[in-house]
């Protein structure tokens, strides 16, 4: 009986085994990665590519060098033909064909057994170690013959994005798309003809984006926040906020309140009544892709309120609640730090999928009121240490007792 199994390494498919795939080549800087795809090439007897391609690679004697035009439709159906008079073609690009690359239309055309795919690194990959960065968790959105308006909506909801630009959409229209009051804080790279002898990276941010000139054939990196800052704390000590008579949510209870808002990574939230800022100041540092907007109605909190979040991508809303919620993007995570009842059901209205809202309060019937509504509610008492006298005892002062309600449940 015949051994079934595939012999030489050669993988099981329902392809004729007697008809040699296609070796798709990546190539970076002219160069080809892995022993698999050298000993390609050299039994290739047909080479296709770009003249940029077929003049960085060593064409092997005796074989055909095709030249790739502008329609890869026409080029694949000359590939498959010369592959059912068995020739061994080999089709070169740039970087990883599996990733926005040729391999999905490719392996459409071939079938899986008729295609063996030999990456080199993806352009994405190169632009992320050249700012020594890791790329597991980015978002990579490619912008070719695609909506602009999906990557950047990816780069307001995600902190760090991998943008694919391309003659339609180039660089600076991507700042340009971005730019206002609401665009978000993010650190920016555009890396051009990466690995090629005209290699080129810009840093700035996304107003010189806007105002930039770049090769269109670009990758755009958007990042929040500096990589180098660890941002898990919060609770900090009040003394480090401006704040007027004490009015600032204090360390404790707001340790307890970010912990009920389960920040997400990304999306929209709002800090009503956000006095001091300190709610706002710390959700920034913990999830630095969350667009964050603070609301405060007293004008006498605003100096304060804007010098705790300099730096931060904080949008600071100046008005009355709720009617200065009616042009802010719908929430994922809403804070009421102040205001009434009706603030509350506001914030419930837009309030999107699987959200959460979190309101304090000083007063038991409000808080009772919100607890209806929001489903969940402790009572958080504080008693700090303070001292006694010269001889450094210490005895207990309570701080007044405050309400968190969250939910909905």
């Amino acid at each position: 009986m015949a051994d079934p199994r595939p012999r030489d390494g050669a993988a099981a498919t329902n392809e004729p085994t007697d008809r040699p795939p296609v070796d798709l080549i990546g190539l970076h800087g002219g160069e080809w990665f892995g022993r698999a795809a050298g000993d390609a090439l050299r039994a290739a007897t047909v080479v296709i590519g770009t003249p940029r391609h077929l003049g960085a690679v060593p064409v092997p004697p005796g074989a055909r060098a095709e030249t790739l035009g502008s329609d890869l439709g026409a080029a694949l159906d000359r590939v498959a033909e010369w592959r059912t008079e068995d020739q061994r073609v080999c089709f070169l690009v740039s970087g990883d064909p599996g990733f926005f690359g040729l391999t999905r239309l490719a392996r459409g055309r071939l079938g899986p057994g008729g295609l063996r795919v030999h990456p080199a690194p993806s352009s994405v990959a190169l632009a992320f170690a050249r700012v020594a960065d890791q790329w597991d968790d980015a978002v990579v959105v490619s912008a070719h013959g695609r909506d602009p308006a999906t990557a950047l909506d990816a780069v307001r909801r995600y902190g760090k994005v991998a943008v694919l630009c391309s003659p339609t959409v180039a660089p600076e229209a991507l700042g340009r798309g971005l730019a206002g009051p609401e665009a978000p804080a993010r650190q920016v790279t555009v890396a051009a003809s990466l690995g090629g002898p005209g290699e080129s990276l810009w840093h700035g941010d996304m107003d010189g984006l806007a105002e930039g000139s770049f090769d269109p054939v670009s990758i755009v990196l958007f990042r929040a926040g500096d990589p180098s800052r660890s941002g898990w704390s919060w609770g900090r000590p009040e003394a480090e906020y401006r704040h007027r008579d004490g009015m600032i949510t204090k360390a404790e209870v707001r340790a307890v309140a970010l912990g009920k808002l389960a920040l997400p990574p990304a999306g929209v939230m709002w800090d009503i009544g956000a006095g001091s800022g300190s709610v706002s100041a710390e959700c920034a540092r913990l999830a630095p892709a969350l667009r964050i907007f603070a609301v405060e109605q007293n004008r006498d909190d605003l100096p304060a309120l804007r010098g705790n979040l300099a730096g931060s991508a904080v949008t600071v809303v100046a008005g009355h609640a709720p009617g200065a919620l009616a042009a802010l993007p719908d929430p994922d995570r809403v804070f009421v730090g102040g205001g009434g009842i009706d603030v509350l059901d506001a914030s419930l209205a837009r309030l999107r999928p699987a959200g959460v809202v979190v309101a304090t309060y000083a007063a038991l019937g409000r808080a009772t009121d919100a607890a209806a509504r929001l489903g969940q509610m402790v009572q958080v008492s504080i008693n700090r240490a303070v001292p006694i006298g010269p001889s450094g005892a210490l005895r207990l002062a309570a701080e007044n007792p405050v309400f968190v309600c969250w939910g909905p449940r």
